[in-house]
């Protein structure tokens, strides 16, 4: 295949990769739009923005196998269109559970999307030097729609109605549809086996229960379901691996992991993922609840993250031409431990520049590892296997995420917590009445447990009290949870700093052989 279609076949997998991005994002600012129109209530809006992500977590995995097995560029062409129809349809829902239906069935379509593009990545450029810049592009285009999402759908609603941030993807989807069968090879494995009903539900179960428990720990604090859903996700898991390691054609080939420097970067995406959420979600809360920015002006002022991760990205293969992958990716996580210490630095008059510096150093510094760091994982494995390990890559990113909200999220509300008991208590013995010595009008009882909750809950506090002792409840509020922020850049640091010596010590890739009784694998134009 000559170089400039192979370049041209990387531009239609990059739009619809930038476009989704954006769709994805975009829909945060639509939320309260969409549910005024469909009236959603608070759970049904919880179930509209994650129905999307939990199944894309859950069948990522069986989509990057399947599409070894049937064809990358098939099992793209199908999930394009499929993902083209429902995003019209999701435009266009007239009630609340009809949009939850279609955002779960766009997340079908949405798991074959990325394993499959990457793969097809790996299938276009043989050159590994020539395939690291073409990956570090693809992850570009996918940080930095990431990152303009919002942007694109406060100029879509200022002028449209909510439906509008679903057809952005429409035209990407038709380009792919179009320009795909003439630009992309098509590779699969003649005699890969039959694909296994039983593993694909083990992986199903396993991903949501584990996924759906993390977020619900976040939100609802710690409650049985959730708990129950996570340590079931966990049982279901060890079934499933158990399962995978006595199948002679399994949907997850966990001897993949015997590659030590496969293993290193896995856990690395994973842990980078916990500290870039949980961090995000920190200092999103920062600048809307202490610096008071509207939601609009903190997605604004929250971009220089994504851009900055796209950024590190895009410059990752000049920094490979330097040093070795290992070296620039370890250098680069010692970079974003710099810019977790910043965060940890925050407070006074000028938090808001050292705020967008911290995210930003530490967005950078990733940029390598999801470069550098996803070349390794799909060039160290056989090409016929490459959606295999597309799809581990993708699920280490979504448990990450995942992770990161729950783990450093709960982390945030204990020190939070910690620092308001004392006003929260004062709050509780001072009713009916406000704070001690008051002589307001009571103070509903909910509303002053909520002050050591939630930074939210002693905002929405705080109007029910005079002026002065609103005044010094909102700054009592706000430095607790500015020290959260401190204690989870903290955090952030010392995981970043841990990735960064991992990765160091980790040895080159060695070739994975490949098991004489493996049929090879065929390409076809």
């Amino acid at each position: 295949m000559r170089v400039n279609r192979a370049w041209l076949g990387l531009a239609v997998l990059t739009l619809p990769t930038l476009l989704v991005a954006m769709d994805m994002t975009a829909l945060l600012l639509a939320l309260p739009q969409l549910s005024a129109d469909l009236g959603a209530s608070s759970v049904q809006q919880l179930w509209i923005t994650d129905g999307y992500g939990f199944t894309v977590a859950a069948l990522v995995i069986t989509m990057g196998t399947l599409g070894d097995r049937i064809g990358r560029r098939r099992l793209l062409m199908i999930g394009a269109a499929a993902f083209l129809v429902l995003s019209v349809v999701a435009a266009f829902s007239v009630s609340p559970l009809m949009l939850i239906v279609v955002r779960a069935l766009l997340g079908v379509a949405g798991a074959s999307l990325t394993p499959s593009t990457l793969a097809l990545i790996t299938d276009l450029f043989r050159d590994e030097r020539r395939r690291g810049r073409a990956i570090a592009i693809w992850a570009t285009c996918q940080f930095t729609g990431g990152a303009l999402g919002p942007v694109l759908a406060g100029l879509l609603l200022q002028h449209f109605w909510w439906g509008s941030v679903f057809l952005v993807a429409v035209p990407a989807m038709a380009v792919l549809l179009l320009a795909g069968p003439f630009l992309l090879p098509e590779r699969r494995s003649d005699q890969a086996g039959r694909l296994d009903p039983v593993s694909v539900g083990l992986s199903l179960v396993a991903v949501l229960a584990v996924i759906y428990g993390i977020k619900q720990l976040t939100v609802e604090g710690a409650q049985a379901g959730p708990a129950v859903a996570l340590v079931a996700g966990a049982a279901v898991g060890a079934v499933f691996v158990r399962r995978q390691l006595r199948l002679e054609a399994p949907l997850l080939d966990l001897s993949l992991f015997r590659n030590r420097p496969f293993t290193a970067v896995l856990v690395a995406l994973v842990l980078a993922g916990v500290s870039m959420a949980g961090t995000g979600l920190m200092v999103t809360q920062y600048l809307q609840g202490v610096l008071g920015h509207s939601p609009v002006a903190a997605a604004v002022l929250f971009a220089p993250m994504g851009l900055g991760t796209a950024a590190g990205t895009m410059f990752a293969p000049a920094l490979a031409r330097r040093m070795d992958r290992t070296t620039a990716i370890a250098a680069g996580l010692a970079c974003s431990a710099l810019g977790a210490l910043l965060l940890a630095a925050v407070g006074g008059a000028g938090s808001l520049p050292l705020v967008m510096t911290g995210i930003t150093v530490l967005a950078l510094g990733t940029g390598p590892l999801f470069a550098l760091g996803t070349g390794l994982v799909v060039g160290s494995v056989p090409p016929h296997r490459a959606g295999s390990a597309a799809s581990m890559s993708e699920t280490g990113n979504y448990l990450g995420g995942s992770l990161g909200l729950g783990l450093l999220g709960a982390l945030g509300a204990v020190v939070y917590g910690s620092r308001m008991n004392g006003t929260s208590s004062s709050l509780t013995e001072s009713l009916p009445g406000s704070l001690p010595g008051s002589t307001t009008s009571e103070l509903p009882r909910p509303l002053a447990d909520s002050v050591s909750d939630s930074l939210a809950g002693a905002i929405a506090a705080a109007g029910h009290l005079p002026a002065g002792q609103a005044a010094e409840l909102l700054h009592a509020a706000r430095a607790a949870f500015t020290t959260s922020l401190h204690v989870t850049g903290l955090v952030a640091a010392a995981l970043f700093a841990g990735l960064a010596l991992l990765v160091h010590l980790m040895r080159p890739a060695a070739p994975v052989r490949v098991p004489t009784s493996e049929p090879a694998a065929t390409a076809r134009r």
